[in-house]
């Protein structure tokens, strides 16, 4: 079998600074591997190509490389489709053919370069599992199947081969576990490529609901499920996402596109592997409906749940994009996010108690769809005394919590007088208004800030001061 339509990546990235997001982090230099699947075309892991400012690709035993852009990205499940325009580079060789969702116990072969050597590497190894597991790359719960082959670094983003086709792309790791990897299998692959053309910024859709099984005899009798009756109790449901609306907290889901769900929260997938329950989103399209029983106050209802992106209160990771923020008085601003807690060392463990328990169980309501958070303090006469308050979400902007960054940005910009800002410590700031927005290209020129906002927020500067400027 000739693995020639493997390929290296070069990528040149550059990451936002969440502790400063008024600029980058320092570019950095790092590999992966691809698969050529069509004239032009290659197939590769999101996370290779996420951030990047410049990508080559380099073919098997050649020591020229070709320039290449990114066409299309998914990183809800860490797959890109990049293309190299000198259509005499990859003259030769024939493109991979993607093949069928492999089976357990089935051969297969990781094909990539990982550090440590220049030429291609093969190891193989069999098919250990097929179920859902968390997408490190997006923190997605998504279809994958596990293999006992190495993928390393700079292996990652190559295919995986069984009898010549590919069904799958290495995408990463378990941790603390000798030579097992796992791979994005091929149902997720096809879908990808029949969709991120039209869609270069493809999302996969989420439920939107916070479940809790009902193994429990007792909870299952309060529910009004019968004996042997599967299913998962809704606990909350996401402002903006797919089931809002529809479906409601307390409801009980019985059945998800005509798949039962057992007691443990389970489906069986293709008849065959038991896994989550919503495994089948992996290759849905967003505005796709689906149908879904439910139990409601004993009656069961069925209902049509159009599927929408995830619409979480707190966003996980974002890539090819800058953070949002907003300085006022030398007060910075920003949303609170998977990347924003990333700037702590093992976040889980030390960033404050607040953001990850709005990470882990906040839930985003009509009130609230995002968290405005209080990052740090720019030290100037303006805000002396406020210097210890970094580090937590605003609750309210002159007597009202904010909505989200935009409606926190539009009530600071038109309000006159004193601006009261309460903060989750129960601290409080107060600005004067006027003074507050004289001092704040003095503090931006003293620290060398370039703009006081990000570029996403600059269509909401009132008239009175665009005027005033």
């Amino acid at each position: 079998m000739s693995y020639l339509s493997v390929v290296r990546i070069y990528a040149t990235t550059q990451d936002p600074d969440f502790d400063s997001p008024w600029q980058a982090q320092v570019p950095q230099s790092s590999t992966g591997s691809g698969v050529v699947i069509a004239p032009g075309r290659i197939l590769t892991g999101a996370h290779v190509v996420a951030n990047s400012t410049f990508v080559q690709v380099q073919k098997i035993s050649d020591p020229d490389k070709a320039v290449a852009r990114v066409i299309g990205v998914c990183h809800d499940c860490d797959l890109a489709l990049i293309g190299v325009d000198d259509r005499h580079f990859l003259e030769g060789i024939e493109p991979a053919k993607v093949g069928e969702l492999p089976d357990l116990r089935d051969r297969v072969a990781v094909v990539g370069f990982p550090v440590g050597g220049e030429e291609v590497s093969i190891t193989e190894g069999v098919v250990s599992r097929i179920e859902v597991q968390r997408y490190s790359h997006s923190q997605r719960h998504l279809l994958a199947v596990t293999v006992d082959a190495a993928i390393n670094k700079g292996n990652s983003g190559g295919p995986v081969f069984k009898a010549g086709a590919v069904v799958g792309i290495a995408f990463q790791k378990l941790e603390n576990a000798e030579n097992i990897g796992e791979m994005v299998p091929a149902p997720i692959i096809r879908h990808f490529l029949a969709s991120i053309e039209k869609n270069p910024d493809l999302r996969i859709p989420a439920l939107g609901v916070t479940t809790q099984g009902i193994e429990n005899r007792s909870l299952r009798k309060r529910v009004g499920l019968a004996d042997g009756e599967g299913g998962v109790l809704v606990l909350s449901v996401d402002y903006g996402g797919s089931c809002w609306g529809v479906i409601e907290p307390g409801d009980a889901i019985l059945e998800i596109s005509g798949h039962k769900i057992s007691v443990n929260s389970t489906v069986k997938f293709r008849g065959r592997y038991r896994t989550r329950y919503d495994v089948m989103l992996g290759w849905s399209v967003v505005g796709d409906p689906i149908d879904v029983v439910v139990l409601r106050k004993g009656a069961r209802r069925k209902l049509t749940v159009l599927l929408a992106p995830p619409a979480q209160l707190v966003p996980r990771s974002q890539y090819d994009r800058s953070p949002t923020y907003y300085i006022c008085g030398g007060l910075v601003f920003q949303v609170l996010s998977r990347d924003f807690l990333g700037t702590w060392d093992n976040w889980w463990d030390k960033a404050p108690k607040e953001f990850l328990h709005l990470y882990y169980s906040g839930n985003r309501t009509p009130e609230r769809q995002e968290v405005v958070i209080l990052t740090q303090v720019l030290a100037d006469e303006i805000n002396v005394g406020y210097e210890h308050l970094y580090s937590e979400s605003v609750m309210a902007v002159n007597g009202r919590m904010p909505r989200d960054m935009i409606d926190f940005v539009r009530e600071l910009e038109s309000s006159r007088g004193l601006i009261e800002i309460k903060t989750s410590s129960d601290g409080v700031i107060v600005l004067d208004s006027d003074v507050a927005r004289a001092a704040t290209q003095r503090i931006l020129n003293r620290y060398r800030i370039a703009r006081d906002r990000s570029p996403d927020l600059d269509g909401f500067r009132p008239v009175l001061a665009a005027a005033e400027g």
